[in-house]
């Protein structure tokens, strides 16, 4: 089962996630930090990315595991706030770009090619009080921000994706507030941050293409998380219809206007107006985009990055009470089939990649697709033996393999989540995502190979997967 030539193997962390070194050379305060320290079992027995996996200082330990693993990718991201501690270019932490710099060239000194997220979750507090996401100033500052990743790194860093997530970050963070900044604006929030996070992300991309890519030749896009969806009922019309609704706010949402015309889809306009007449707004709560700005969208993107963990099936739900929610406007219920095995949200469902992979394809004018994070968890505490999560793997490789050589779908990278078991947001140290197991009551923070690790790099050495489809 070999993949093509030139496939990219490749595992990711996120500089929360990993680094720690929350207060330390000069960094910044960034929303994580404050909604960690403020308590209130928000997440997991309080703990917090303070420590983390200690990359910060133990950078050459997470350049073993790349090496032991020969990874041809390395996908990380940058803390906004240790590169600018208030979030703008009025003051520059030295010691920040003195860290990435050390990562990239280490990187690219040992064959490997770094993949870098400019923005993964982490928004200096400083910009935070100012609004966050919320406010429209964010669109500039971001751009700003970005301005400064490429001409600081850009000589360098080839691959570049703007905003990890922003489908999640909008709904978690800004409408239900389970994500820091953890201030709720059910049925208002979420579409407002969406609309910032495209256009922010639409400006950066543009100052890329008219400042820097002549000289760098660099690629720039965003990854989108995706859960593959599928009708509850394959012959019932209305569950059909339900699921490609739910593939249109969940998915189509922001990949609409970045790819194909600037604007969200039509039954997203349609069915949030809908609702929010019955609710008695005077207009939709989704904003507009003026038309100069679907111009300033539409194209904003260099390939697809795409995040796939597990599917959901899906039936209509009416919201017959009208209540207000991001999830309530879409008007379906989505769960998981009862057969499907699972540790916490994460159902095994390898064929889901492959259809997400083949409608990306078909919807998407066939783009160049990376798939920027992939994994399965183990429970805390987690077996080195960890062969249930490498069969995940080895069953999603299969799919892999089918996608690019039956169903012609141009993949040309794969990246694992994670390269180390780290802070898993309000799972905290609870689920164990990495390649590597890293021991939290060490102060040393010491890694270890578990299974999958092993098998992943036989994957990698063969640049493909021994056995049957």
């Amino acid at each position: 089962m070999a993949f093509p030539v030139g496939f990219g193997w490749g595992a990711a962390t996120a500089a929360y996630q990993v680094e720690g070194g929350w207060d330390a050379d000069g960094r910044g305060p960034c929303v994580w930090d404050t909604f960690t320290h403020q308590g209130g079992e928000r997440v997991f027995e309080n703990q917090t990315g303070d420590v983390a996996c200690g990359s910060y200082t133990l950078w050459e330990e997470d350049l073993k595991c790349i090496k032991q693993l020969g990874l041809t990718h390395y996908r990380f991201s940058l803390s906004w706030s240790r590169l600018l501690p208030d979030g703008t270019t009025g003051f520059i932490n030295q010691k920040g770009i003195d860290y990435y710099n050390k990562i990239i060239d280490d990187l690219l000194k040992n064959g490997v090619t770094p993949i870098v997220a400019i923005y993964h979750f982490d928004l200096p507090q400083a910009l935070e009080d100012l609004g966050g996401w919320l406010s429209e100033a964010i669109v500039e500052a971001f751009d700003k921000y970005a301005q400064f990743c490429f001409s600081t790194f850009g000589d360098r860093v080839k691959q570049w994706l703007t905003i990890n997530e922003p489908n999640i970050l909008a709904l978690l963070a800004y409408d239900m507030g389970i994500f820091a900044p953890g201030v709720p604006h059910i049925g208002i929030g979420g579409y407002q941050a969406a609309h910032n996070l495209i256009k922010a992300h639409a400006r950066s991309w543009h100052s890329y293409d008219s400042l820097f890519r002549e000289e760098q030749k660099g690629f720039v896009s965003l990854s989108l998380f995706f859960c593959w969806l599928e009708p509850a009922d394959p012959n019932s019309e209305i569950d059909q219809e339900a699921t490609k609704r739910a593939i249109n706010f969940h998915l189509d949402f922001f990949a609409k206007p970045i790819f194909i015309d600037g604007d969200y889809p039509d039954v997203v306009k349609s069915q949030v107006a809908s609702m929010s007449k019955k609710q008695g707004y005077p207009s939709s709560r989704l904003p507009e985009f003026t038309e100069e700005e679907k111009k300033m969208i539409k194209g904003t993107a260099d390939f697809f990055a795409v995040q796939y963990y597990t599917t959901r099936l899906v039936r209509h739900q009416e919201n017959k009470k009208r209540e207000l929610g991001f999830l309530q406007d879409v008007e379906i219920e989505f769960f998981p089939n009862p057969f499907w095995k699972n540790v916490g949200w994460i159902y095994v469902v390898p064929w889901g990649i492959r259809k997400l992979l083949k409608y990306i394809k078909d919807t998407y004018n066939n783009p160049v697709i990376y798939i920027t994070e992939n994994g399965f968890p183990q429970c805390d505490p987690p077996s080195l033996d960890d062969t249930q999560r490498w069969e995940y793997f080895r069953q999603t490789f299969q799919e892999l393999f089918k996608a690019i050589h039956v169903d012609d779908v141009n993949l040309q990278l794969y990246c694992a989540w994670s390269l180390l078991d780290n802070f898993e947001w309000n799972n905290g140290y609870s689920r164990r995502f990495g390649l590597f197991h890293v021991d939290f009551e060490d102060p040393a923070r010491p890694r270890t190979p578990y299974r999958s690790a092993k098998e992943y790099a036989k994957v990698i050495r063969d640049n493909g997967l021994a056995g049957a489809m």
